[in-house]
Formats: structure tokens, sequence, C-alpha cells
């Protein structure tokens, strides 16, 4: 659309098409945001994938224990099998995709701590910098 006056030229058709205005008092639009935006998960082509790699699968965060592709068939892509683990509860997920398509892969960051005690129930951690972690409860096991 081109602005002419207070109509607008169509680039499809050419045709003039006006557009009445709010009488009242505009209202600015306000956003909030609690997160700084960035993303949970990032795009990978199943061909691109490894073992060990960190994938969606059915929305759970699994890492990759067996994978096989199979050959491009007579109307298709060659396939992607996946075996993967769920990070946090270690059930067991199955997935087959096109190798050129793409899969959720979720951002994981790997932090290490020392065992200093047990307090509570309460995992006492500390980590390279020695700040201290007391919100992690023992396994029970």
């Amino acid at each position: 659309l081109q602005q002419r006056g207070r109509s607008f030229l169509c680039h499809t058709c050419g045709c003039d098409t006006s557009i009445k205005m709010a009488d009242g008092p505009q209202e600015e639009e306000q956003f909030e945001s609690a997160e700084s935006g960035a993303s949970k998960t990032f795009p990978k082509q199943c061909s691109a994938l490894r073992k060990s790699d960190f994938v969606c699968i059915k929305g759970k965060a699994c890492k990759i224990v067996e994978m096989s592709t199979s050959k491009t068939g007579k109307h298709g892509h060659a396939k992607v099998h996946l075996v993967a683990i769920e990070v946090f509860t270690g059930k067991k997920y199955e997935d087959i995709c096109p190798s050129t398509h793409n899969m959720e892969c979720p951002v994981v960051t790997r932090h290490e701590y020392t065992v200093v005690g047990e307090d509570g129930g309460f995992l006492q951690l500390m980590n390279d910098a020695g700040d201290i972690r007391e919100d992690l409860k023992m396994p029970e096991e």
C-alpha cells in the first residue's frame, strides 16, 4: 500500500482504499516481559545430529544413545532413526524424521559441583568459584 492523503493506493490492483482513523485519543500499547527473550531450544538438521547430542523428542529433553540413517527411498528423503533417553526421568524415546528436516535441540549448560556436606536431606555443593548451593535435595537411593 502506498499512502496518498488519507487513502492508500493498493500495489496489487491499483484500487484506492480509504482508511477511517479512530477519533478518540490513541492509547499507547505497553509490553512487559519477564524473560530475556532467549530461546530454550534451537533448530538443528537431523543429518547433523550425532550420538550423545541433546534433542527434544515429544517436548522432552533427551540425550541420543543410538542413531541410524536409512538410504533415500524411491520417492523420499533418507530417514534418521533416533533412540534417546530423557535427561530427567531416564525414559526411552524413539523418533524417525527425514534427514533434511530440522529438530529442536535444547540449550544445555553443564555445571560441576563438589559435595561439601549434607544438612537435613539437602546437599551442600560448591562450584569452582567457591559459591555454595544448598537447594538440591539428596537422592533417596
